[in-house]
């Protein structure tokens, strides 16, 4: 993660280090100077502090903030936006950047209360992806879809009661479309109101004995689904 901070010049204010971490890591120090970052040798007490984490790797980037309005999102060619509300996993937080980077999408966006993707879990489990896909903090969920259908795009929200199943969606050519992916809450699920707002409720057909699936995989397998039918030769 600090590697791919220190490829977007500007982002990282400071690095600290362990010594052994400084030897083991050259090109991270050679980049860190190559962008006028200043670099701290630090001790292991005080790098484990800042890393909040049992095991450091002895490396810790302090950068600003990067999140994006959602309109930095849009554009001619915007196709594929993942829009989580109220979210309150880090971990899930940081999977569905990393997976919406993977998928090639166009943004992220997490709205209404969800977690601060600052958070130290959400950051680690985007594993560098927070800097390649900045998200946009929009407490207003429904402004939200309103801004991103006026540009065109279709909601999808997915849903595990939802009408249409995913395997239709792809088969129809419903995915095909520029879409913006609606996933709600780990526990709640979606707003009913809010669902309503979408074009369609999408459900991820369950061909086993699993109750559901968790928030993250499921936002793994709509945006891959999104993306495939996306890049489709037509």
């Amino acid at each position: 993660m600090v590697r791919e901070a220190l490829a977007d010049h500007g982002r990282v204010v400071e690095v600290f280090a362990l010594p052994e971490a400084a030897q083991r890591h050259p090109e991270i120090r050679a980049a860190a100077d190559d962008a006028g970052v200043t670099w701290h040798l630090a001790e292991e007490r005080a790098v484990s502090a800042l890393a909040e984490t049992v095991h450091s790797q002895g490396l810790v980037a302090v950068c600003r903030f990067l999140d994006r309005p959602v309109d930095d999102m849009l554009s001619a060619g915007t196709r594929l936006i993942a829009v989580c509300v109220d979210i309150r996993d880090p971990g899930n937080a940081g999977t569905v950047i990393r997976t919406a980077d993977a998928a090639g999408a166009d943004g992220v966006v997490l709205a209404g209360s969800s977690v601060d993707p600052y958070n130290g879990k959400a950051v680690r489990s985007s594993a560098g992806s927070l800097f390649h896909l900045p998200p946009a903090l929009e407490p207003d969920a429904a402004g939200v879809l309103a801004r991103l259908r006026g540009h065109g795009l279709q909601i999808l929200a997915a849903d595990g009661t939802g009408e249409l199943l995913l395997d239709d969606a792809a088969d129809s050519g419903v995915l095909a479309r520029p879409t913006a992916w609606l996933f709600g809450n780990e526990a709640r699920g979606l707003p009913p109101a809010l669902a309503q707002l979408a074009d369609d409720r999408v459900a991820i057909p369950i061909h086993g004995r699993a109750e559901s699936l968790n928030l993250a995989t499921a936002a793994a397998i709509c945006l891959y689904a999104s993306a495939r039918a996306q890049r489709r030769p037509v």
